[in-house]
């Protein structure tokens, strides 16, 4: 680690300055806090953090390292990284790299020595902001002037920075203890699945995979009807970074292939089918980003504690009378979860798949299961 001065200024002035972490240059995004404890290389490979500087709250990030397995996508796309401090001595027998090592590799420019709480209590009051960080220009007016000149995220089509360029097939599970990745077994596949590639996890293919799904993978702007010609058993759309209504192309296919094929949304892939179904979508003071968010499934009055990246919301109050509300945060009382009242559709704004974060939420997927086999009610509850 180098001892490089760094600077982290808001789109409204203010400033925190640090130590340079990572590659040397200049980046610019929307800066959220996440609130996760561990799993940092999972967000930073998360898709759904493009056009983001992600700020951790836990004061003490890579103290187990990185490794090739933790991944949830073919690179990071986070915009940049802050934290208060950066380990430089991981253990753990799984690590390969430190995480200025591997923010150097990747190019990411971060700053650690931040007073994380400070910049988080004031994203919370103020909102998330643009900001930059940057170890060369150390003049925070102009670094101010750069972050307001920045596009933001509304209305902005960040899916097609993200996205695959074709289809593709996913055969691996979920990982276990000795075994890594394991692939499915040739016929153990029982449902063909279509899955929406948004930004998607692959820790959620992983889940479809371990719950006995054949998975496609499609571009974002793949054709409905293209995707029918396939023959599936259900649609998956999958989680991804910015604004739902700077992609509607993607609502086009999606409204086209309502009532056609069960329909299973997660986080970007919601807010697209509740545009898809008539209703509206809102952006967050500051998102929901962390692996401890309160969520209740008002069908059985349980509460599941989820792991959450976003920073838009459907609007409860737009959705139809053939759309129920499924799932509420206890936080916030923002959507969650909806289903469609006559229709083999259902999803929800949270992350069952976690990778990082709680378990609590998996039988969603099995829910999905459920749906391909009977095509009933739009919950999959049979």
């Amino acid at each position: 680690m180098t001892n490089r001065p760094a600077l982290l200024v808001l789109e409204d002035g203010r400033t925190f300055e640090g130590v340079g972490l990572g590659a040397t240059g200049e980046t610019a995004g929307e800066v959220v806090f996440n609130t996760s404890l561990t799993g940092y290389q999972e967000i930073l490979t998360d898709p759904s953090y493009r056009g983001q500087i992600v700020t951790m709250t836990y004061p003490l990030i890579g103290n187990y390292g990185l490794n090739p397995e933790d991944v949830e996508s073919r690179r990071p796309f986070v915009e940049g990284f802050v934290v208060k401090e950066a380990s430089p001595a991981p253990s753990s027998w799984r690590s390969g790299e430190t995480l200025d090592a591997y923010l150097c590799r990747q190019n990411i420019v971060g700053i650690q020595g931040v007073d994380t709480r400070a910049l988080t209590r004031h994203l919370r009051e103020k909102g998330a902001k643009i900001g930059i960080i940057s170890t060369q220009d150390l003049n925070a007016r102009s670094l101010r002037r750069k972050a307001r000149a920045h596009p933001g995220l509304v209305g902005r089509d960040l899916v097609r920075e993200v996205t695959t360029d074709k289809p593709w097939s996913w055969s691996e599970g979920r990982w276990r203890l000795g075994e890594g990745y394991p692939a499915a077994k040739p016929g153990e596949s029982g449902f063909r699945v279509v899955a929406y590639d948004y930004g998607v996890k692959l820790n959620i293919l992983r889940s479809l995979v371990s719950v006995g799904c054949e998975v496609t993978v499609v571009p974002a702007s793949f054709p409905s009807e293209k995707a029918l010609e396939m023959e599936p058993d259900g649609i998956f759309l999958s989680n991804g970074p910015g604004d739902p209504e700077g992609v509607p192309y993607a609502v086009d296919a999606v409204r086209s292939l309502l009532g056609k094929v069960p329909i299973f949304g997660i986080c970007l892939g919601h807010q697209i089918l509740g545009l898809a179904l008539g209703g509206r979508t809102y952006k967050l003071k500051y998102g929901h980003h962390g692996g401890n968010q309160p969520v209740m499934d008002l069908s059985t009055g349980h509460v599941e504690i989820t792991a959450q990246n976003h920073g838009f919301a459907v609007d409860v109050d737009s959705l139809g009378g053939d759309v129920e509300l499924t799932h509420v945060n206890l936080n916030d009382r923002t959507v969650e979860g909806m289903a469609h009242r006559k229709l083999p559709i259902f999803s929800v704004q949270y992350h069952p798949e976690a990778s990082p974060g709680p378990h609590d939420a998996r039988y969603l997927f099995d829910r999905f299961i459920e749906l391909m086999r009977t095509g009933g009610r739009g919950t999959g509850r049979g």
